[in-house]
C-alpha cells in the first residue's frame, strides 16, 4: 500500500484526537523532560560564559624598581608587546598613579611613611589564558629593573578547577536527563501503541505494509515531540529571563551576572531542545512499534 501525505495527515490528526489523554501525557512528558535538559544546557553555557569573563579579569603585574632607569622600563615594555600570550596593549602606571592607588589600600599611618618617589612604576597585563600568567612571571622574574611579578595564582587555580568541574557536572546532568527523557517518552509512546494493538492487528490482516502502519505512528510521535519541545523551549527561555534578572549590573563579578547570556544564545539552546524533541518523538515511535508490537 502506498503511503500518501493526505492519508498520514488525516490519520495523525484523527489518532491524536481519539487518544487525546495519551497525547497530553506524551506532550507533558516531553515538555518536562526536555525542560530539565534545556536548563542543564543553559547552566553549562552560563558556566562557560562566566569562565570567559573570569579569564578576562586575570591580570599579571610587572613591578619595576623605584630607581629603574628609562631604558629598563622601555625594555620591559618592548618585551611585553612581543609576547604572543599576552593580550595587547598592557596598561602602564607611573609612580603617581600607583601612589594614588596605594592611598586607597593602606592605612593613614602606612601611607605617611611612603612618598611618590618611593613608589615603583608598573605594567598591568592580561594573559590570553589564565594559566599563562606563570609564563609571564617566569619571563620577567630576575630581569634588570624588575622588582617582582605578581599574579593571583591561587585564585586562577581555584577558578580553573571550579569551572572545569561545573562544566562537566552540567554536561553529565544534561546527558543523564536526556537519556531519562528518552526512556520516559519511549514508554509513553509504547503505552499509546499498546492500547491500539488491535487496530494494528486489523491493519496487518487487511494487507497493510509495515511502513503503512509505522508512518502515521511516527508522525504522531513527531507532533507530540514538537509540541512538547516548544513548551520546553518556552520554559528554558523563561529560566533565562529569571537568571538575567538575578544578575546584578552593579556587581559585575556576581555569579549570575557573569552567567548572563544574550537572547540569541538562548534561542540556539531552544533550537537544540526542539530538534531533540522532534527526533525523540519520531524515532521513539518507530522503535516502540517495531519492538513492542512486532510489526
Amino acid at each position: 500500500m502506498p503511503v500518501s501525505a493526505d492519508y498520514v495527515a488525516r490519520e495523525t490528526a484523527s489518532n491524536l484526537w481519539r487518544n487525546r489523554l495519551m497525547t497530553v501525557a506524551a506532550v507533558l512528558t516531553v515538555a518536562v523532560s526536555l525542560s530539565l535538559v534545556g536548563a542543564a544546557l543553559l547552566l553549562k553555557q552560563g558556566a562557560a560564559k562566566a569562565a570567559v569573563d573570569w579569564q578576562r579579569g586575570t591580570q599579571v603585574t610587572v613591578w619595576m624598581n623605584p630607581n629603574a632607569g628609562q631604558n629598563e622600563v622601555n625594555a620591559v615594555s618592548l618585551q611585553l608587546r612581543q609576547l604572543s600570550y599576552v593580550h595587547q596593549p598592557c596598561s602602564y602606571k607611573n609612580k603617581q598613579q600607583n601612589y594614588n592607588q596605594a592611598k586607597q589600600l593602606l592605612t593613614p599611618d602606612e601611607i605617611q611613611a611612603v612618598t611618590v618617589a618611593d613608589m615603583p612604576t608598573s605594567f598591568w597585563c592580561t594573559p590570553n589564558q589564565p594559566q599563562e600568567a606563570r609564563a609571564v612571571i617566569a619571563h620577567f622574574s630576575g630581569q634588570a629593573g624588575v622588582r617582582n611579578v605578581t599574579a593571583p595564582l591561587q585564585q586562577i587555580h581555584t577558578e580553573e578547577e571550579v569551572i572545569h568541574v561545573l562544566q562537566w557536572v552540567f554536561l553529565l546532568v544534561a546527558v543523564v536527563l536526556l537519556v531519562s527523557a528518552t526512556v520516559l517518552i519511549l514508554n509513553t509512546i509504547r503505552m499509546a501503541i499498546f492500547a491500539r494493538r488491535r487496530e494494528v492487528s486489523v491493519m496487518k490482516l487487511v494487507g497493510a505494509t509495515n511502513w503503512f502502519i509505522r508512518v502515521p505512528f511516527m508522525s504522531e510521535g513527531m507532533v507530540q515531540g514538537l509540541v512538547g519541545s516548544l513548551v520546553a523551549a518556552g520554559v528554558v527561555y523563561g529560566l533565562h529571563l529569571v537568571f538575567n534578572h538575578l544578575g546584578n549590573p552593579n556587581n559585575p563579578q556576581a555569579v549570575f551576572t557573569l552567567m548572563r547570556m544574550s537572547g540569541w544564545e538562548v534561542v540556539a539552546t531552544d533550537g537544540v531542545v526542539v530538534v531533540l524533541g522532534v527526533l525523540i518523538g519520531t524515532l521513539g515511535s518507530a522503535v516502540a512499534i517495531r519492538r513492542f508490537l512486532d510489526v
